[in-house]
């Protein structure tokens, strides 16, 4: 195993424990809260729309697998509780520590032609598999800074 590829994964395992506990012992109500701001979304959303990036980045374009995604379908995601958002998040991470094990190092340096489904918001173009993964490493620390805000703030309202 390549060292540039476990560190990807260590980070990768750092982000989701991070996740995991942001989502711990909030109520249905506080999970699906939205701050009172334009455009802001629950802490349910954010984890979607964060699992949804990081299958569809390291899954479907750095690792070539046929990944399909309804990026809107994130932003309308609910749930009564975390449980089956940590499992499912727990599962996506077994898959991409598995995918990322079996891939080429060499090939992190290659480019991959996004397709806009899987891309999300902007304008698909191609990119490295190494900056596929840097990007989820990246987005998923700015959705977790928000849910952390997100989290203070919904139980601060209850």
């Amino acid at each position: 195993m390549n060292s540039e590829l476990e560190q990807y994964i260590t980070e990768l395992r750092k982000l989701f424990d991070k996740l995991y506990a942001a989502l711990e012992g909030l109520s249905e109500q506080q999970l699906n809260w939205h701050p009172p701001a334009p455009d802001a979304n629950s802490i349910f959303v954010i984890a979607t729309h964060t699992l949804g990036n990081a299958r569809a980045w390291i899954l479907g374009i750095c690792c070539g697998q046929p990944i399909e995604r309804d990026r809107p379908a994130e932003f309308r995601a609910s749930g009564a509780d975390a449980g089956p958002l940590v499992a499912s998040a727990q599962a996506l991470l077994g898959e991409i520590e598995a995918a990322l094990r079996a891939l080429e190092p060499a090939s992190l340096g290659e480019l991959r032609e996004a397709r806009q489904q899987l891309w999300g918001a902007g304008t698909s173009g191609p990119v490295t598999g190494r900056e596929a993964v840097l990007h989820v490493i990246e987005h998923a620390a700015t959705h977790l800074g928000q849910i952390a805000l997100t989290r203070d703030l919904a139980l601060a309202n209850a």
